[in-house]
């Protein structure tokens, strides 16, 4: 029977990041990077400019640490409305079993299987917000039609949802040897009883109240009235948070240092190494 001390929660951070736009969840990668982190970003939310800026002035000889693939399903107008050429969806998926992909000049980058990469990388999505949009619209054109074109709405959202959280048990699994952030805005939900409830966005409504519940750190990015952003770890009163160490973790962090002190906490900081450039070569 093996030791509560070798669990795999010792080595690899599985961290939900919430807040509003414009609360600096994108930039606070920055810190990671400084603090010699690898990161491996899905880039569903064409977003990734204030992650470029920050790392450029803090570490700029670090910035080969930094891949990313963008994700975002072509859309064109029609007469009817923008017409979605569905593709996004699968791309990530495909990305998630072999980080693999044809470069623009031709050539081809292969960084491996992502759940293999070890503690030393970081796999984020950014954001789950789009990456839900992307799973309806590659699920809705599969819905069986009737004769005028009416279709199961509510089959349509509960695939994608499913679809969702099938990627998050993927990524918060203990067969996935990588550290995760996945990164979501906020969805206030009123309850029954009258109060409101922030949630991570996702397809519909159902799935928000689940997805906390396969990370066991979640934090949360938020601006005060004096424009000051913070990483904030403890509950609030419309916020539920958590992470591993309570006892050892700060009540909020500056969103400039606030990722990377969130994991020092948790984990063993990464080996310093030289960013080397990713080779390619020709398919």
């Amino acid at each position: 029977m093996p030791s509560l001390a070798n669990h795999q929660s010792n080595e690899y951070t599985k961290l939900l990041i919430e807040g509003d736009s414009g609360s600096g969840k994108t930039g606070s990668l920055a810190s990671l990077v400084k603090a010699g982190y690898k990161l491996r970003i899905m880039d569903w939310d064409n977003g990734l400019e204030p992650l470029k800026q920050f790392v450029m002035r803090d570490s700029p000889e670090a910035i080969g640490n930094v891949e990313f693939v963008s994700l975002r399903d072509a859309r064109r107008a029609g007469a009817e409305g923008p017409i979605v050429t569905p593709k996004a969806f699968v791309q990530g998926i495909k990305l998630l079993d072999r980080w693999k992909y044809r470069n623009d000049d031709g050539t081809e980058t292969d960084l491996g299987v992502p759940a293999e990469w070890g503690p030393e990388c970081v796999l984020v999505i950014d954001s789950l917000t789009f990456m839900s949009d992307a799973a309806f619209d590659f699920r809705e054109p599969l819905a069986p039609k009737s004769r005028d074109g009416k279709y199961d709405m509510r089959a349509v959202y509960g695939d994608a949802q499913a679809a969702i959280e099938n990627v998050l048990a993927l990524l918060t699994s203990e067969s996935f040897r990588t550290n995760v952030v996945v990164i979501s805005h906020v969805r206030y939900v009123e309850n029954p009883d009258g109060t409101k409830k922030g949630y991570p966005t996702a397809v519909g409504s159902a799935l928000s109240p689940v997805i906390p519940r396969y990370f066991n750190s979640v934090a949360l990015c938020q601006t005060s009235a004096g424009g000051k952003r913070t990483i904030q770890t403890q509950a609030t009163a419309m916020i539920d948070l958590k992470n591993p160490k309570p006892f050892a973790m700060a009540a909020s962090y500056p969103i400039e240092s606030g990722l990377a002190e969130f994991f020092s906490v948790l984990r063993d900081p990464p080996k310093v190494t030289k960013p080397k450039l990713t080779l390619a070569r020709k398919a």
